[in-house]
């Protein structure tokens, strides 16, 4: 796989997606979870998305149980999570796996691409960020600890280029 775009993923509503609607916009891809200590951060997504989705910001979310069992519901009980306590109006897509065996190819190739501290191939927590450019390729990797706020220039540069 060359690009982001050459890739399929499920909305939380079921739906199939290829990713290469997505050409020509920049890509926040971030692994959720309705019940960690990270959640609020969904607060900081959602303004990222509202402030710079016009200029051709596309946040998308991926929840994920397999850090501490933190979203275990069905996808229909995490939307309606997302949405009634932070508002999320930004793309939400089906729960994955996002490592081992059964990892959502998408992140396979994510965490090939952009490597973690002392390149380790595997996503360690919940609301790992990936910045992905305009041509589909990855700009960053961004750890739990990094608040969306916080990635705002290098999305603008991003945005920018």
């Amino acid at each position: 796989m060359a690009s982001v775009y050459d890739f399929q993923a499920q909305t939380i509503s079921g739906q199939a997606v290829l990713l290469d609607q997505y050409k020509g916009k920049v890509l926040l891809i971030v692994n959720t979870a309705s019940q960690c200590g990270f959640t609020p951060q969904f607060e900081g997504l959602e303004a990222l998305w509202k402030s710079h989705g016009d200029q051709g910001l596309v946040v998308l979310g991926f929840p994920c149980n397999q850090f501490g069992s933190q979203d275990p519901g069905n996808n229909s009980e995490i939307a309606s999570f997302c949405q009634l306590n932070y508002g999320v109006s930004f793309p939400m897509m089906a729960k994955i796996d996002v490592n081992g065996p059964q990892a959502h190819p998408l992140y396979q190739w994510l965490v090939k691409e952009a490597p973690g501290i002392l390149g380790t191939k595997s996503i360690k927590w919940n609301f790992t960020k990936f910045l992905v450019g305009k041509d589909g390729q990855v700009l960053g990797r961004y750890a739990p600890t990094d608040k969306p706020a916080g990635l705002k220039a290098d999305i603008e540069k991003a945005l920018a280029a």
